[in-house]
């Protein structure tokens, strides 16, 4: 809670579905709090979880030795050009 802020509750009715009634009033036997605070801790952690971005595993590319390429080396421009037009291309 914020400082100066107040705590009010809410009531609201709920429908809950079997199965999740099931597991609450099984975590209210095991914890012993009361429905309320199991229902309340239940939620906060369901929404604190869903509010995390999941972690992105990060893309890399790994570059890998490939050795001289057949027939001459393409990032000198001008062997290229004197492979592709002969000597005299200029």
């Amino acid at each position: 809670m914020m400082p100066g802020s107040y705590h009010q509750d809410v009531r609201t009715t709920l429908t809950l579905d079997d199965d999740v009634a099931s597991k609450l009033q099984a975590e209210v036997r095991r914890s012993g709090q009361t429905f309320k605070q199991t229902v309340n801790e239940c939620l906060r952690l369901g929404l604190q979880t869903r509010q995390k971005p999941k972690p992105v595993k990060p893309f890399r590319i790994r570059a890998k030795e490939r050795g001289l390429r057949i027939g001459g080396d393409y990032d000198n421009a001008w062997e290229l050009l004197e492979r592709l037009e002969g000597p005299l291309y200029k």
